[in-house]
């Protein structure tokens, strides 16, 4: 009865007064964010029996060595409660890792915090440093976490627009004025994704050193999702904004096992941070989940340490599966983006003139019209542009797909889209 209605029976305890009084039962939060589309078009593969390229999830085995040490973890009995930090052996391997690839030192008792993924890792520290008023700056195309995380840290985002290439040799940019003036007093932070998903963009040392400059002028923090520091490709290199000087104290670095190490399901991910914003990050993540399983940390100390020969391989299989994916979408009539990073591609979809003149999507944006004409009469699910943009209409004439795929998966997808008709 109670789930019906809006209206609560409260007794008073004033002589057994009884009131009626109007309460909302939920948060007005919710109300600003739709479920995750990315997610919702997972569902949608299963139901139409479509092949999923929509999902950033490899569907291929993790590494073997890898899944290995989580099974003698648990034999082990490493099965109760880790450190609600993180297990030592795995904030141990995250500075070793993080001093070679990066030239950083960190502090494992005072600058790390695990958590439940990378996902959480973002929430922990915008609820640890967001306060009523503040504001946030996110570049467009986002990933669709990021405004939500805003609106549910009570932070007022402020976007920048990112714009496509021209051409294959040019890459997504952004005008340096238009994230200046993004940037004020009630400036907190701003969400940095390099390599990014969904535009695959990597951030150049002159973009970085601008951000900086601004972080420092507006003594903002820059919170950076590491998540594909080592998918890469074209000769470019992962750089953390930590490196850069001025910015070591207002960074916090949030990354994770799942795309380096093929275990989306682990959820094993942290949050590198100065002392003082590390403690504040803890109470959040305590409160909010306790901690990450530990035999899968335990297995996550292991998979750090893997020898540079592991990453080299992992960024030259997802070349090979970046060249084929683009190959397959660009005969299929799509306008292609090719990414620098990550596994993901923009695509533009003007050059389709359906499913507007299909009557069962005409309410539809084009992106979410052709997505879901995609899995339903195509057979191969992909993610609506819009669902990476605060303004909706700024993503209707895109798609993205992901090529974490093995190749009986890609070659599906290749002989379904010979259905598909420009």
């Amino acid at each position: 009865m109670v789930a019906n209605s809006p209206s609560l029976l409260i007794i008073s305890p004033n002589m057994g007064d009884v009131a009626t009084q109007t309460k909302s039962f939920l948060s007005g939060k919710v109300a600003h964010f739709t479920e995750s589309v990315i997610r919702e078009m997972t569902r949608k593969a299963m139901m139409y029996d479509a092949v999923n390229l929509a999902q950033g999830f490899p569907d291929f085995p993790a590494p073997a060595e890898i899944k290995r040490a989580a099974q003698e973890a648990i034999a082990a009995d490493i099965n109760q409660y880790a450190i609600t930090w993180g297990a030592k052996a795995l904030r141990d391997s995250i500075v070793e890792k993080f001093g070679r690839t990066q030239g950083i030192r960190i502090d494992p008792e005072r600058e790390i915090t695990i958590c439940c993924g990378s996902t959480e890792a973002m929430m922990s520290a915008m609820l640890a440093i967001i306060n009523p008023g503040d504001e946030i700056v996110v570049f467009e195309p986002f990933y669709e976490n990021y405004g939500p995380d805003a609106i549910l840290s009570g932070a007022a985002p402020r976007f920048v627009k990112m714009k496509p290439p021209k051409d294959e040799n040019s890459e997504w940019t952004f005008d340096f004025d238009e994230l200046a003036a993004a940037f004020g007093p009630n400036t907190k932070a701003i969400i940095l994704n390099t390599p990014n998903n969904p535009t695959g963009k990597v951030f150049t040392l002159h973009e970085l050193e601008f951000i900086r400059d601004l972080c420092v002028k507006w003594n903002a923090y820059c919170v950076t999702d590491e998540i594909y520091e080592h998918i890469l490709y074209d000769g470019t290199g992962h750089i953390t904004m930590a490196r850069l000087e001025g910015m070591r104290e207002r960074t916090i670095v949030i990354n994770g096992m799942s795309k380096t190490y093929s275990v989306t399901g682990w959820r094993v991910g942290w949050a590198i941070a100065p002392p003082e914003t590390t403690q504040a990050i803890r109470k959040v993540h305590d409160f909010l989940t306790v901690g990450a399983a530990a035999p899968l940390q335990q297995a996550g100390a292991m998979a750090l340490r893997s020898p540079q020969s592991y990453y080299d391989g992992l960024a030259t299989t997802y070349a090979k599966k970046r060249e084929r994916l683009l190959k397959i979408l660009t005969s299929a009539g799509f306008t292609v983006y090719k990414p620098r990073g990550a596994y993901y591609i923009m695509t533009d979809i003007s050059r389709f003139k359906f499913p507007e003149t299909d009557p069962r999507f005409a309410s539809e944006s084009k992106d979410v019209a052709f997505a879901k004409y995609l899995v339903q009469e195509i057979g191969i699910a992909c993610v609506p542009g819009s669902s990476f943009y605060n303004d909706p209409q700024d993503g209707a004439s895109q798609v993205r797909f992901t090529f974490c795929k093995k190749e009986e998966t890609l070659a599906a997808a290749e002989a379904r889209f010979a259905k598909l008709r420009v």
